[in-house]
């Protein structure tokens, strides 16, 4: 488990699933999730970031720290990302979560009937957003970066210097476009456009662990250099 220490009073932690939770889940294991969770350390609260697969073990994690949650984000409706059906199996997620810790979930506008579809959770449950809105836990800002792509509503997460990716972006490669609500098009301006602000030295922590010789994460200046996506000339 990756714990991030910063010099201010941020809390961050990036979990592995089917290695950090869910460790007994062969569906874990071969999706090989991240959940991230997000907090301020000084006043203990925390939100979690795509909870899927342990509910249970993600609370525990964040008991163990000394931390509570109040809030969730999701960055895509995929089941493997906020629960639901999948390949026959279903996964927890969301739902489960606001049974043991009925806090809010944050989505993009675009994304908040998939996610009412596949999660079964209401209107009320969902706090919808824009691009460029802010979440505040505690006194850490953490902004809703809208990169529609892989879904309509698909965003990442960024804090302080670390940006959660969901399926925008991996080190290696970029989320599909082939399934329901994906556009190409769309996916290479978020990659392109949208995202070229972060700098470089801005770390990044994609969806899922792809790259597993790499770590979990890499520096957005190293990622520009070796993932092509990013690179509008190698679209088509």
């Amino acid at each position: 488990m990756n714990a991030v220490e910063t010099p201010d009073r941020l809390y961050f932690r990036q979990l592995l699933s089917g290695r950090n939770i869910a460790r007994t889940d062969p569906l874990a294991h071969q999706m090989v999730n991240f959940v991230y969770l997000v907090g301020d350390r000084q006043t203990g609260e925390a939100v979690v970031v795509d909870p899927a697969y342990d509910v249970a073990g993600i609370l525990e994690v964040l008991a163990a720290d000394g931390m509570h949650l109040v809030g969730s984000i999701a960055t895509h409706y995929h089941p493997d990302h906020v629960g639901g059906e999948m390949m026959g199996y279903s996964i927890q997620g969301v739902q489960d979560l606001l049974e043991l810790a009925p806090v809010p979930v944050h989505v993009q506008s675009a994304e908040a009937e998939f996610v009412k579809k596949v999660t079964h959770l209401s209107d009320a449950e969902l706090v919808c957003h824009q691009g460029g809105d802010v979440v505040t836990v505690g006194e850490i800002p953490i902004e809703l970066i809208h990169t529609p792509g892989h879904t309509p509503g698909s965003q990442c997460i960024l804090v302080h210097d670390h940006l959660c990716s969901g399926d925008t972006l991996f080190l290696d490669g970029c989320g599909r476009t082939d399934l329901p609500g994906g556009d190409a098009a769309e996916l290479r301006d978020s990659l392109t456009k949208r995202l070229a602000r972060i700098p470089d030295s801005t770390i990044l922590y994609p969806g899922h662990d792809y790259s597993p010789f790499r770590g979990g994460s890499a520096s957005m200046g190293d990622t520009r250099r070796d993932n092509p996506v990013l690179d509008a000339r190698n679209w088509f």
